[in-house]
Parts: C-alpha cells; structure tokens; sequence
C-alpha cells in the first residue's frame, strides 16, 4: 500500500517523490471520470479550506473554490486586504491562528520564503498555488495532461520554451521524477536558477531521464512530444516588458517550431496566453494544442492533492 500523504504540505515539487506525485495524478484520473459521469466525490465533508491570494487569479481561484466545494469541503476565499498579515501581523502568527480555524491553507503570494514560513508553523497543510520562484499546482496539471495524452511521462522530451521562471522550475523538477528528457530553451539572462538545474538533473539521473538547458528553441523543439510555454513578462515584471519583448524573440511557439517536433507533438501553455508573442494563434487554438484540458486538469489535479493531504 502506497503511504499516507495526510498531513502533508506541497510547498515546492522537491521533497515529493515520484510515487507520492503518482497518487495525486491516479486520484485525479479517477475524480475527472466521477465528474464527467455526474457522480459526487465529497471527500473531505466538514473541511473548512482557506484560499489566500495577494496575487490575482482566474486559473488558480475558481478551480480551488470548486475543487473544494465538490469535494464537500467550504472554501474561504481571503484577500490580501481581508488578512492581518497587510497591517503587520506576523506569518508566524497568522500560521497559529488559521490552524486553529481551517483543515488547509492554499496560499498564491510573491515571496517562496512566506509560504515555507507559513508552512512550517502552520499544523494543517500548506499548498502553494503559486509564488515567484515556483508553481506545483501547475506543475501536476502539467503532468496529468501530458500522462493523459501519451499514457506515460518516462522518456518523453518536454520542450519549454521561455522564460525560465517558476512555472519552468517546477515543470522541470517535476519531469526529472519520471525519467523525461526535459530541455529549456531560454536565453541566457532568462535560465533557470543554476541550483535549481542541478538538483533537477540529479533527480532526473536516478529516474533514468535527463535535463538539458539549451540556447536554441529549434534545437529544444526538434523531436519532442511536448512543446511548453508562458509569458514573456509575468506580473510584477511589467517594467521590464520592451526589454523581455527584444531578449525573446526568436523563442516563440510558432508553426515552424512545432513542425520541428514529433508528429503527434501537442502544445501546453499554463494561461494567460499573449497570442503573437510567446504563441501563434493558430497554434493556441489549434489540433496540437492540449491548453484547454491542461487548464481543466487543474481543477482535478488540485481536487486529489486536497483529498489526500487533508486529514
């Protein structure tokens, strides 16, 4: 029997093993059938979910409020401005009080260093629905579609094709746990962090996969199976749009690039797309595209982690 993940907190993909990551994308399979057949899964009847956003969503706010309510759990949505946390009280404390209240805490902010704070006074589980250096929740989206489509993860080449920002970094350590050939392709001031690369490549070894960085967006296309990108300038970077606009060109999912790829290539984007700039039209919306189930895969990615984190 696999072991229990109650209790358990997803602040970062490191730190879960392949067959924890595996339980979530079983149970996610299973609650996106139960859906689709109109039979309810109110798993966590009772639970009260708290969903903190200091950071606007669609994607991450509406598939956790339901994702919650159809497991039978309440959600409470809290702003920014709804917590004491925006007139000085500490996270520390913030972490005691909710834990007190709640069965979980999601929590979208800026700063990776909060949420692990969070999560290391908090005695409920903390799962992060997105910070600046890393996105889980996407991350298992992200594999559970992938999974969909090939029936497997293990020696697939994922393509990302960007920025190498959180959704990269966690894409990246997520795919190093199932043994695929993972390549990014960013230029050079846009790379993954270095240690992040490293610590990815050491786990993709064990799993008999690989990660490469590589400079050319031909070069990382040719022959994959997935072809993954995000925006250029994500928020809090908007300063630094023209700059981004002149580093990235050349680095955009057009209909050259996915030709590149093996012919049954489909495209991922995590959303918001900016069409014309990190991605055709005509590819988005096109038949290699699996964004819009990758966008609803979040919603029963999400709803198994809760299920089985959540005591």
């Amino acid at each position: 029997m696999p072991a229990s993940l109650k209790g358990r907190d997803l602040t970062s993909i490191r730190g879960w093993t392949r067959d924890a990551l595996e339980q979530v994308l079983d149970l996610a399979d299973d609650l996106k059938v139960s859906r689709a057949e109109g039979k309810p899964t109110p798993l966590l009847p009772g639970r009260s979910i708290g969903l903190i956003f200091q950071k606007p969503s669609t994607r991450t706010r509406v598939s956790f409020e339901v994702g919650v309510a159809e497991l039978g759990a309440t959600p409470l949505h809290l702003s920014g401005a709804d917590l004491q946390l925006g007139r000085g009280e500490t996270i520390r404390d913030t972490a005691y009080v909710l834990s007190r209240y709640l069965h979980a805490i999601m929590i979208r902010t800026f700063a990776q260093a909060d949420v692990d704070e969070l999560a290391e006074h908090a005695s409920i589980p903390v799962v992060n629905g997105l910070t600046d250096e890393e996105h889980p929740c996407q991350a298992l989206a992200d594999l559970m579609t992938i999974r969909e489509r090939f029936g497997r993860l293990d020696g697939l080449r994922v393509a990302y094709v960007g920025d190498g920002n959180n959704v990269c970094v966690s894409l990246m350590h997520a795919c190093a746990r199932f043994g695929a050939r993972f390549v990014a392709a960013t230029p050079g001031d846009y790379q993954p962090p270095a240690d992040a690369v490293e610590e990815a490549r050491a786990e993709a070894g064990k799993a008999g996969g690989s990660v490469d960085i590589d400079a050319e967006a031909a070069d990382a296309a040719s022959g994959s199976q997935v072809l993954y990108t995000d925006v250029w300038t994500s928020m809090g970077q908007e300063a630094e749009r023209t700059a981004r606009l002149h580093a990235f060109h050349g680095y955009a999912i057009a209909p050259r690039l996915v030709e590149l790829a093996a012919p049954d290539a489909v495209v991922l984007h995590c959303l918001p797309a900016h069409v014309g700039e990190e991605i055709a039209e005509d590819v988005l919306y096109g038949p290699r595209s699996a964004v819009w189930d990758q966008a609803e895969n979040r919603l029963h990615a999400q709803k198994a982690l809760l299920a089985l984190i959540v005591p």
